[in-house]
């Protein structure tokens, strides 16, 4: 149980970072979210968003960051 305790905590502290880390990026003019290429439709009474080339992005510089860091942890 002690286990599980520990790494809910430390997820929750990452997904805490990540929240800051986007509120903080879109105070200093990093646009995620309003890239060229993201899917706004609205109507009337319907809005639909889907950022697909946000996501891209970020998964992008995710896999460079996970490779790095695991790059580092096996030496």
């Amino acid at each position: 149980m002690n286990d599980l305790a520990k790494w809910l905590m430390i997820i929750g502290t990452v997904i805490a970072l990540f929240g800051g880390l986007l509120w903080f990026g879109n105070k200093i003019g990093i646009p995620l979210g309003q890239f060229p290429g993201d899917i706004r439709l609205s109507g009337e009474k319907f809005a639909f968003y889907f950022p697909i080339v946000t996501s891209i992005v970020v998964s992008i510089i995710l896999t460079i960051v996970l490779n790095i860091i695991l790059s580092l942890l096996r030496k």
